[in-house]
């Protein structure tokens, strides 16, 4: 075929492939196609459309669990139409400032609490561990679903600009993982725990010394003995994240059952997404927190048992009635502090009361 014809010289030189794209370049060219046009259209297509960038408030550790298992499946069923590119803690934004980033599209969507983010709504306080709201993880899900938060979070979100929640879900219940032992309320006078900001206003009253830190500081505070320990998570994390490494003892008695975790993303991110994309981010979202549900829910009980890493403590359940009597007086606190904190702790009041005449499995104290 005239004008398709290669030399030896060009063959040996430049190899098959070359030939191959000179005999393409030559057919497009007969048919009227511009190659470059072309060859731009085809890497296009490989290119995802749409780009996101997530940010977690779990380290890489965590993050490994309590939401990448979700992402990478999203950017699989996606097909090249979208991809998450996912950050953990501190990556692209300090902590504090996730929400700020997120009402600017420097973020398109987050996972984290309310309650160390510092997001601008007054439930924010309810985020995270919020004292003695929940004993179980189904309790987050069932508040949120049968009992109202989910259109109370909603409304609150409905009045920051830019930000759009979408769900939220549960983690693992808040103990201490300490270098002394606690046995009694006593022992925890003085004690240096780094904690989230509401759970730590909260043990103030017991004379814990709540410190702030930036996440990935954590470990290296204990080893070099300017935190005492954490009140941050449950025994999974603990081992999880390498903090079983730097601490000795486990305090059995929780302050919460369960942390409350939410995602939120940017609504102008958000309303450009067409619906199966939307619905295909919230059913990853769901998948996130069924496996939490269950790996948690092992990772509880296995490294209690199994672990061979920390001492367990208690403090005895009368004692420790005190720190729960308490809390309900926070509670009666932080419902004065708007209609909205009002109606949330009327909820967790209506919620414990079912629970409690339910009686077994739903509460055995």
């Amino acid at each position: 075929m005239k004008g398709s014809k290669v030399s030896r010289r060009h063959f040996l030189k430049h190899g098959t492939s070359s030939v191959a794209a000179t005999i393409a370049a030559t057919a497009l060219a007969r048919m009227g196609v511009n190659p470059r046009e072309a060859l731009a259209q085809t890497q296009e297509r490989k290119q995802p459309r749409i780009k996101w960038r997530m940010q977690t408030y779990a380290g890489t550790a965590l993050g490994q669990h309590v939401i990448k298992p979700s992402i990478d499946a999203f950017n699989l069923a996606a097909n090249g139409e979208m991809v998450i590119e996912l950050y953990y803690a501190d990556q692209l934004v300090p902590q504090g400032e996730l929400i700020k980033a997120l009402q600017r599209g420097v973020l398109d969507a987050v996972q984290t609490d309310e309650d160390s983010a510092q997001s601008p709504v007054d439930v924010s306080v309810f985020g995270a561990y919020f004292p003695f709201a929940t004993e179980y993880s189904l309790d987050v899900p069932t508040l949120f679903h049968w009992y109202g938060l989910d259109k109370i979070w909603r409304e609150a979100y409905a009045k920051i600009p830019n930000v759009t929640w979408l769900s939220a879900g549960s983690w693992d219940p808040c103990n201490f993982a300490t270098t002394k032992p606690i046995r009694s309320l006593k022992d925890l006078r003085g004690v240096r725990v780094y904690m989230f900001p509401t759970g730590g206003r909260f043990m103030r009253r017991f004379g814990v010394v709540p410190v702030s830190l930036p996440y990935a500081d954590v470990q290296m505070a204990i080893q070099t003995g300017e935190l005492d320990g954490v009140a941050w998570s449950g025994i999974t994390e603990v081992y999880t994240v390498g903090w079983a490494d730097v601490t000795k003892y486990y305090l059995t008695n929780p302050i919460c059952g369960a942390w409350i975790g939410s995602y939120l993303v940017n609504t102008r991110s958000w309303e450009r997404l067409p619906k199966h994309l939307q619905t295909l981010f919230q059913l990853c979202i769901d998948s996130s927190h069924y496996y939490r549900l269950h790996w948690y829910w092992w990772g509880e009980a296995h490294y209690r048992v199994k672990g061979g890493k920390l001492q367990l403590t208690s403090i005895p359940e009368k004692e420790w009635d005190t720190v729960r009597k308490e809390a309900y007086k926070f509670w009666d606190e932080v419902a004065k502090r708007s209609p909205r904190t009002a109606q949330v702790v009327k909820i967790l009041r209506e919620y414990a009361e079912v629970m409690r005449k339910a009686g077994r499995p739903y509460r055995c104290g």
